[in-house]
């Protein structure tokens, strides 16, 4: 009966009005914090993180967001709806939300245990959303930012945010195309196919 309302309500408005009030919109959990149905649920045991996902093929990305921030949202509701972008990462990666101030249980890559924000605090996070990318293996001496591959602070186009995962997932941090001659490369490359670039 309410899809039913809902539908005639939107039937009833103009069309361009209809599509903005009716469009998808990120679910809100308890904290604030945009919610994925695909992200990964853990104990935030890093190291175990890690090789849950190596098992599945798969690398450990740990995203770092809080309540009301804006560029958390653009992510959510601009970047992760997109199919290309959203099956890359979920094909490839183990993703884990960590709330900035929360107060959830850590246990660092060095055995350290901490809440969220005290890591968050380690690891030197001052933007949301930050994305800390994780190496297949790591020393035990270090923390999960010292073992960290890559760091993504910030909301970036389409292009830039699948050029970060597949650059990683590649392992071209290995190699001496670093990632803004990688990105650029890219650019080019969908630019000589015709592609439209979202960078």
């Amino acid at each position: 009966m309410l899809k039913r309302f809902v539908l005639l309500i939107a039937l009833c408005l103009p069309a361009p009005l209809a599509m903005v009030s009716f469009a998808w919109a990120a679910t809100l959990g308890d904290d604030g914090l945009h919610k994925e149905d695909w992200f990964s649920i853990t104990f935030r045991d890093i190291r175990e993180d890690m090789d849950a996902a190596a098992e599945e093929g798969k690398r450990l990305a740990i995203i770092i967001e809080q309540r009301g921030c804006i560029y958390c949202k653009k992510v959510h509701e601009e970047i992760l709806t997109d199919p290309q972008v959203r099956d890359y990462i979920k094909a490839n990666y183990k993703m884990v939300q960590y709330n900035l101030y929360g107060d959830e249980e850590v246990t660092d890559l060095d055995g350290e245990v901490l809440t969220e924000k005290t890591a968050a605090r380690k690891w030197g996070i001052a933007f949301t959303p930050t994305i800390l990318f994780l190496p297949e293996s790591a020393d035990g001496e270090l923390d999960t930012r010292q073992a960290a591959v890559a760091a993504m602070p910030g909301a970036f186009q389409k292009g830039t945010f699948l050029d970060m995962f597949t650059w990683v997932r590649e392992k071209l941090y290995d190699t001496e195309e670093d990632f803004q001659r990688y990105h650029a490369r890219r650019i080019r490359e969908r630019t000589e196919a015709g592609i439209p670039n979202t960078d």
